[in-house]
């Protein structure tokens, strides 16, 4: 606040919405006789009416009062499920819509896409986590970078894509015909990629946000999927093995996939590269980890990388899917054919917040 005589403490501000019934005084000492700033109290933005002006006097410690300013109270952004922590206003949507935003604000964001799934052999690699992108100040982005500038954006509607988990293939055989990757989400022009899907026996894993890792084979190594500059990590490589082998883990937001291990008839999947931890929402919450790959016919399967990444499993045991709204990657690996169940990768999510 800009003005004259202020004084040297004691400086009361008042704010005034009838129909509301507001009326709060707010007392504050000046940074000098011309010049004062005041937060608006919760009991006034928390009350008042979208449309609604508030009146705003201050009055000195001789008791002079100022004459009035009219201030309009802007309608809130909307969208999401709404919480607020530490001074901060947060949308968290799990499933698409519209970030509906009436003022001009900066923003920070965490957008991730949706997790891989796998090929559908006991050799398969993990499923790569969908890309991570961040802008709380602080924390990281994805693949070993510090996060973004945050944004600061004018009044208006931004659309939200919440990219969807990858399937894994059911069809049983070599190829990957049904394996895909995550899909993208997205939050206005931030794209975070979906997850690279896991490969089975005798095949690559592929590229994403975080790459899926490589099946194992017999005579060669097959290779995890590269990630996204930015987004995510590479997947791990499959195992050689005469008899089969075990599928390397998909990669994750802060670390690649592990590659399989181990001596014939029983390697080890390779590890899910783990995920990475924020604070966006108040609370640290650890997303974006990568499947583990299939163990051989009697190792063990990769373990699932933190962040909500699938456990792998071996021809004894079934793989788990990544969990929702973590874009985590699915594990790999199974009994071969029809007596193994198909894991998903993991949704992906977008929170955005803004100062109160």
């Amino acid at each position: 606040m800009a003005g004259s005589g202020f004084k040297a403490s004691g400086l009361v501000v008042n704010f005034l919405q009838s129909s509301d019934s507001i009326d709060v005084d707010v007392t504050v000492t000046p940074t000098s006789t011309i010049a004062a700033s005041v937060a608006v109290p919760a009991s006034v933005y928390n009350n008042v009416t979208a449309g609604n002006a508030v009146t705003i006097k201050v009055t000195n410690s001789d008791g002079i009062a100022s004459n009035t300013v009219d201030k309009t109270a802007a309608a809130l952004p909307t969208g999401g499920t709404i919480t607020s922590s530490g001074g901060y206003r947060i949308h968290t949507f799990t499933s698409s819509g519209t970030f509906g935003l009436t003022f001009s604000t900066a923003v920070e964001y965490l957008v991730i896409g949706g997790g891989a799934g796998v090929g559908s052999r006991r050799h398969s690699g993990g499923g790569g986590a969908g890309g991570y992108r961040c802008s709380v100040s602080g924390e990281s982005s994805g693949g070993g970078t510090n996060a973004e500038t945050a944004s600061t954006l004018s009044a208006a509607n931004y659309t939200v894509t919440i990219g969807a988990g990858g399937a894994s293939d059911s069809s049983g055989s070599n190829s990957n015909t049904g394996a895909e990757n995550g899909s993208n989400s997205v939050f206005g022009s931030i794209t975070s990629l979906g997850g690279g899907y896991g490969g089975t026996y005798q095949s690559n894993g592929n590229s994403g946000g975080s790459g899926g890792g490589g099946g194992a084979a017999n005579n060669s190594s097959y290779y995890g999927g590269s990630g996204t500059s930015s987004q995510g990590y590479a997947g791990g490589r499959g195992g050689i093995n005469m008899g089969g082998g075990g599928g390397g883990g998909g990669g994750g937001a802060s670390a690649a996939g592990g590659n399989s291990s181990g001596s014939d008839g029983s390697q080890t999947g390779g590890a899910g590269g783990n995920g990475l931890s924020s604070s966006i929402t108040g609370s640290a919450v650890t997303r974006g980890g990568g499947g583990g790959g299939g163990g051989d016919t009697s190792g063990t399967g990769g373990t699932a990388g933190s962040g909500g990444g699938g456990t792998g499993a071996n021809s004894g045991s079934n793989p788990t899917s990544g969990t929702a709204n973590t874009g985590g990657g699915a594990g790999g690996g199974g009994p071969d054919g029809n007596g193994r169940t198909h894991p998903n990768g993991g949704s992906g999510i977008v929170i955005v917040r803004y100062l109160i």
